[in-house]
């Protein structure tokens, strides 16, 4: 098993323990049983994820004090705590720079600079036309973020901040959405982006070519306008979503003609 220091391991003592230790060492250490107390959760939380995950039974630790914890070898320590000896081995030791952290060991600043290898990630899969590495790039991101806003009073400078780092992610992720053909995806995370931004032409561009696509012509024609509006630059581009948008809705009322006629 991996053991990181620092982090409040349920078992300190084995944090004291292994700082004594050398590399390829073998050590056998008895602990009072004060210093042990949280050893069968902790047992049993190792043991279980050695099972396969359709026989495992989840359990906080308080109820299991009052329900079996199914290994006898260390349900009798609940009752009857005892010392406990020890024999550890050192297999290898990593430095914080020699190994890559699981994202709940990350500082905030840490985090933070995951968000932008991720962008950069992301951008690069993006390029290369692996839509569904970029997408799980920028997704993880977006979760990053989101963790970091929990510790924010939301629309203080803090939360602002990272409300703005998380807007390019989503216009990255719906463009991807876009070229799937998932419309109702795009509108989804467009419409979020337009709740921090809305002023943002991309995420208007966007939502609109996509409910053009899933046939909502009048909300299509809202964005494309407001879009055009806001940025003169788009007007090109909003024009030829229009054309498109005014031959689709043309067809749609051929059909629609021809399905009434068929039920009379």
């Amino acid at each position: 098993m991996e053991l990181v220091l620092g982090k409040k391991f349920k078992l300190e003592v084995w944090e004291t323990i292994v700082q004594l230790m050398a590399l390829h060492e073998v050590a056998r250490f008895r602990c009072h049983s004060s210093l042990v107390q949280q050893y069968p959760f902790l047992s049993k939380t190792i043991r279980d994820a050695q099972k396969p995950s359709n026989e495992r039974k989840r359990c906080c630790p308080m109820m299991a004090q009052k329900e079996s914890l199914f290994y006898k070898d260390v349900e009798e320590l609940i009752t009857n705590p005892q010392d406990l000896e020890f024999t550890i081995e050192i297999l290898s030791i990593e430095s914080p720079n020699e190994y890559e952290k699981e994202l709940w060991q990350l500082s905030d600043d840490e985090k933070r600079a995951e968000v932008e290898k991720l962008r950069e990630r992301g951008n690069v899969a993006y390029r290369a036309n692996r839509l569904t590495v970029a997408q799980d790039a920028y997704c993880f991101a977006v979760g990053i973020i989101e963790q970091l806003m929990l510790k924010e009073k939301p629309n203080e400078p803090e939360w602002i901040e990272l409300a703005r780092m998380k807007v390019p992610l989503l216009l990255n992720y719906s463009q991807c959405k876009l070229l799937e053909q998932d419309y109702y995806a795009v509108i989804e995370h467009c419409t979020e982006v337009l709740g921090y931004d809305p002023h943002c032409v991309k995420a208007l561009f966007r939502r609109g070519k996509a409910h053009a696509d899933v046939w909502n012509f009048e909300r299509a024609r809202a964005d494309l306008q407001q879009a055009t509006e806001l940025d003169s630059n788009v007007c090109i581009a909003v024009d030829k979503e229009l054309t498109k948008l005014r031959e689709r809705q043309h067809l749609k009322d051929i059909e629609d003609r021809f399905r009434y006629q068929n039920i009379f």
